[in-house]
């Protein structure tokens, strides 16, 4: 039997056939009662025993594996791994996965940000309930200009979900797919370009040391005046102070945003103080098909690592 330990909320009562699954398989699970990432202390109380990990959006990396003689796999409930060293992981024999679940609920949310942030909707919901009846003049996302910083999964579903809008898909990719650009009708252009002539800017790239603050003062000035800033990537893609500065001045109309340099988010970030803002926690690919989904494949390579096959979506090979 192996010990599993699961630091993503809420196992047994969303996944509960993937629990079920590793418990069939002889592995015990032991489950984050907590609701919310780990601290470093609460993983150090149990990790000595434990042979897997799925993981959430707590910190793995050298200061934990140490401490994890019998630790062989983690398996990120999710798709970013910015929250694991994977080359420490690998330097300590601990093979690390991750579950691509999630694409279609992203893309959904970003689409859905575009929309609320155009025509205003969590403002003019919550002015209605209040009695205000406000005649809110919006702006429409068919005709518009959208540009997508990366291209990978989630944003050629973005892609796909816009075609029935009528817009211009432009995007940018370091390592960009012309054939799938082509059949979405999407034409791939510069990082520069995208600032300067796009209505819409949504990043789609992951945390790295060379995409930190990728975002910042020079790149949102670059930006088309009154364009629409999304970000349902990560958090440390965006210099927060010099959005911050962007939106105040106008110089962007408004921005959707998911997530933030910290999370969970203060209270007290000045974004948060902004009409112009619309903010949600992080909650892009919280939906019960994704939760399920995710939930089996990684309970799938937590199985098959310990019955000697290989796991798919191995990072650290």
């Amino acid at each position: 039997m192996c010990k599993i330990l699961v630091t993503a909320t809420n196992y047994s009562t969303q996944c509960k056939k993937a629990k079920e699954l590793l418990e069939h398989n002889g592995h015990e699970v032991i489950e984050n009662m907590f609701g919310r990432p780990l601290t470093f202390d609460e993983i150090k109380n149990v990790i000595c025993d434990v042979d897997g990990v799925i993981a959430g959006v707590d910190a793995w990396d050298e200061n934990i594996f140490v401490l994890a003689p019998k630790l062989k796999i983690i398996s990120r409930f999710g798709i970013g791994v910015d929250n694991i060293d994977i080359v420490k992981a690998k330097e300590y024999g601990i093979t690390v996965t991750n579950a691509r679940g999630s694409t279609n609920a992203v893309a959904e949310l970003t689409i859905g940000l575009m929309l609320s942030v155009l025509r205003d909707i969590p403002n003019l919901d919550s002015s209605t309930r209040k009695g205000y009846w406000e005649r809110f003049v919006g702006r429409e996302l068919s005709g518009k200009k959208v540009g997508l910083v990366g291209f990978g999964h989630i944003a050629q579903s973005v892609a796909q979900k816009l075609r029935s809008f009528n817009v211009e898909i432009c995007a940018h990719d370091k390592y960009p797919d012309a054939k799938k650009a082509a059949d979405l009708g999407v034409s791939l252009v510069s990082f520069e370009n995208i600032l300067e002539e796009c209505d819409i800017v949504s990043l789609h790239i992951p945390s790295l040391k060379e995409t930190y603050h990728i975002m910042g003062e020079k790149e949102f000035q670059m930006m088309k005046e009154g364009a629409v800033f999304i970000n349902t990537a990560r958090g440390a893609l965006v210099d927060e102070k010099a959005l911050y500065a962007a939106l105040k001045s106008g110089k962007i109309a408004a921005a959707g945003l998911d997530v933030y340099e910290k999370e969970p988010v203060d209270i007290n970030n000045p974004l948060l103080k902004l009409e112009n803002v619309i903010a949600t926690p992080h909650t892009a690919a919280e939906t019960y098909e994704t939760i399920d989904k995710v939930s089996m494949i990684t309970a799938k390579a937590i199985i098959d690592y310990f019955n000697g096959k290989e796991p798919e979506n191995v990072l650290n090979a």
